[in-house]
């Protein structure tokens, strides 16, 4: 999570200031007189109406989730997954012989999955649930790294293990690299090609190589990795090297789309060369924020040695994890969301997001003014800069012309080798219906009349280059 400095930002006086009698719990005259501090606790309990309103207050200078297109997470489920996780949010999951029936919806999750994702035999796969994508990527990390101490005891840790990816990876693999002493080769963009390809990761290769990672949709611009040409290559490297490099497959957000509207493209478990696949439950997996999900081809896959059997509360209880302790709420939700929806649900829902998607890129298309990357054709997400021959304003200036109208809009430069490419991204996600992507193309459209007036990009500070954190 992010660090915070105590105390930081705008500090309020010392002596308080006068609250708005109406906060009083009955009587506006006889309620709070001065308001809380901000950096340290009051001397005394308030009221839970009042400590309400004061944080109600606050957030609302928060953007409005709903026209958030920079995040991938979810921002609307139906009301009755709200009541579901309400009544589940007291549960720690961790709790496994206390909230069985909570560990059984974890285990159907995992189940589902794995004949979603084509394991060769889903009750042999074995998965969990976790608190979003990054840890699930730290655990498929870490099981990688293991089987390739194993499989290399003569020389660990003498020899640096690896890990080959591209350079427009989610930030948590460089994390997982940098945690575990992994060396990360990041394989740069190139012209045109905006993430990895399958000569590029052959390339850097070699024995001490503990996996690929292969992404199935790349958070840059929407587009899917060429998982099964990936594979073949290595097929190719073990057959001349001898090198058994084995794939994960982070599908943080296009595990749960291409099951359902490209059923026909091989990426995920019938890939022998595939070892482990995440998802994040809470992007395309249509959850509240923050659930995650991990699963292994097999127990072969997931070292025994990493899963700790804990005496806790009375029962032996498994466990792969980073943390401990965390809501059971998010797992009831998935297991609603896939007993909701069903296959022929999710298809529809995401089918109808992927149209939004491909509608809105054709739009802007059209406007003449932005030069499309990609299509929305296979994350429901595009990304596109300017024309060339448009010199009167940048990326930089619509995303913050538009933040004045109230969507959020990401602009960002790409990685190396790249740098020189700025872009706006659009991800449109469940709830995002054509009705309000019409009002963004309107909103769009009047704000090109302004820009167009301009003589020039206005200027940034340099260390708000981007309005995108990866």
């Amino acid at each position: 999570m992010t660090l915070h400095k105590g105390g930081s930002g705008t500090g309020r006086p010392a002596t308080g200031r006068p609250v708005n009698p109406f906060y009083g719990e009955a009587d506006p005259v006889s309620g709070m007189t001065e308001a809380p501090p901000w950096h340290k606790l009051p001397d005394g309990p308030v009221s839970p109406h009042t400590a309400y309103q004061f944080v109600h207050d606050e957030l609302m200078l928060d953007g409005n989730s709903r026209l958030n297109l920079a995040t991938f997470v979810t921002t609307w489920m139906e009301p009755q997954a709200g009541v579901l996780m309400a009544e589940c949010r007291d549960k720690n999951m961790i709790d496994k012989d206390e909230y069985p029936r909570t560990a059984e919806l974890e285990n159907r999750c995992v189940a589902m999955l794995a004949d979603l994702w084509h394991a060769p035999d889903p009750a042999k796969a074995v998965g969990c649930s976790t608190t979003g994508s990054s840890e699930a990527c730290m655990l498929a990390g870490m099981a990688l790294k293991r089987r390739w101490m194993r499989r290399n005891q003569d020389r660990y840790p003498t020899a640096r293990p690896n890990l080959v990816m591209g350079t427009n990876v989610q930030v948590c693999w460089e994390k997982f690299c940098n945690f575990w002493e992994v060396e990360a080769r990041l394989v740069p963009m190139d012209g045109d090609r905006f993430h990895l390809d399958a000569a590029s990761a052959a390339e850097l290769c070699d024995e001490n190589t503990i996996g690929v990672v292969a992404i199935l949709g790349s958070t840059f611009d929407g587009s899917y990795e060429p998982v099964a040409e990936i594979c073949a290559a290595l097929d190719e490297i073990q057959e001349h090297r001898g090198w058994d490099i084995p794939v994960h497959v982070d599908g943080a957000s296009g595990a749960m789309i291409a099951p359902f509207l490209d059923p026909d493209l091989e990426w995920d478990f019938r890939l022998p060369r595939v070892a482990s696949i995440n998802t994040s439950g809470h992007k395309y997996g249509l959850v509240y924020p923050g659930v995650g999900w991990a699963l292994w081809r097999d127990q072969e896959s997931l070292p025994e040695e990493l899963v700790f059997r804990v005496n806790y509360l009375g029962g032996d209880m498994p466990t792969f994890a980073l943390n401990f302790s965390r809501p059971g709420a998010q797992v009831a939700a998935q297991y609603y969301t896939f007993l909701r929806l069903g296959r022929a649900g999710f298809r529809a829902v995401q089918q109808v997001t992927r149209d939004v998607a491909r509608s809105m890129a054709e739009r802007i298309g059209a406007l003449g003014d932005f030069r499309l990357l990609t299509h929305g054709d296979q994350l429901p997400v595009f990304a596109f800069t300017t024309a060339d021959d448009v010199t009167a304003y940048d990326v930089f200036d619509v995303s913050r012309r538009m933040k004045e109208r109230g969507w959020l809009i990401p602009a960002y430069t790409f990685p190396p080798h790249r740098e020189d490419l700025s872009v706006l991204r659009v991800v449109c996600r469940n709830g995002f219906s054509h009705d309000l992507a019409d009002m963004f193309l309107k909103d769009l459209e009047e704000l090109l009349t302004e820009l167009r007036r301009q003589t020039g990009p206005l200027e940034r500070p340099a260390n708000v280059a981007t309005a995108f954190h990866h």
